[in-house]
């Protein structure tokens, strides 16, 4: 049985793969943005513990933790939280911006970085849910795709940073996939939304899980996986 810290756990893939592992007895402690969230996932992940921090505060999220209770090790921590909003360039405010980078690439860094300890005594694994916006932008996509284009170079730098603790660090890159999150993106677009169109959530926890359940003498970096068209 392993220990993880998820983010994102409410909703979408990060609902998919909390799920996953709690059926598998794995100890779970879920990130929550404020206390009304950890109770709601308390409710629903009976015996997983929760940990309250909010993602688009980054500078408080030091603060935040030491106030808490936090596991002695990690086997993993789940990076799968993220917000996104769409708009071209020369419309998208520097509020905009500052969201999608707070939540999706500096808390993720910062998160990491306040938990290494715990990562380095288990030889942990670090795993970021990106998109494949983080290898390539499109058109409105700017803000969103910046931040995961970041959060790229955030897991490719603690790779090579951490190898010598024996820290693994993935990154998982879902295309489109059936979430709250994917409802919205089309709300954006102004398109009508087919959840059949896309891969659901629970496709991806697998990519998840495999790159956990990988045998400790390999690992695997990078992850793609697309819905068929």
């Amino acid at each position: 049985m392993g220990t993880h810290l998820i983010t994102g756990a409410g909703s979408g893939i990060g609902e998919a793969v909390t799920e996953r592992l709690v059926e598998r007895g794995e100890e779970l402690w879920l990130l929550a943005r404020d206390a009304g969230r950890a109770r709601e996932l308390a409710a629903r992940f009976p015996g997983a513990r929760t940990v309250v921090g909010d993602l688009a505060d980054p500078d408080r999220l030091s603060w935040a933790l030491g106030q808490q209770a936090l596991p002695e090790r990690l086997d993993s921590l789940l990076h799968i939280a993220g917000v996104v909003d769409l708009g071209e360039v020369g419309e998208l405010t520097p509020k905009v911006w500052t969201r999608q980078l707070a939540v999706n690439l500096v808390s993720p860094a910062e998160l990491t970085r306040l938990l290494l300890p715990q990562l380095r005594v288990a030889q942990g694994h670090v795993v970021f849910v990106n998109s494949g916006a983080g290898l390539r932008a499109s058109s409105q996509w700017g803000a969103y795709a910046a931040s995961k284009h970041g959060l790229k170079a955030l897991a490719d730098a603690l790779r090579w940073e951490e190898s010598g603790h024996g820290v693994r660090v993935t990154t998982v890159y879902p295309g489109r996939t059936a979430t709250p999150m994917q409802v919205k993106v089309h709300q954006q677009e102004g398109k009508e939304y087919d959840p059949e169109r896309w891969m659901t959530a629970g496709s991806v926890a697998t990519t998840v899980l495999a790159a956990l359940d990988l045998p400790r003498d390999a690992e695997i970096t990078d992850l793609s996986v697309r819905p068929i068209a």
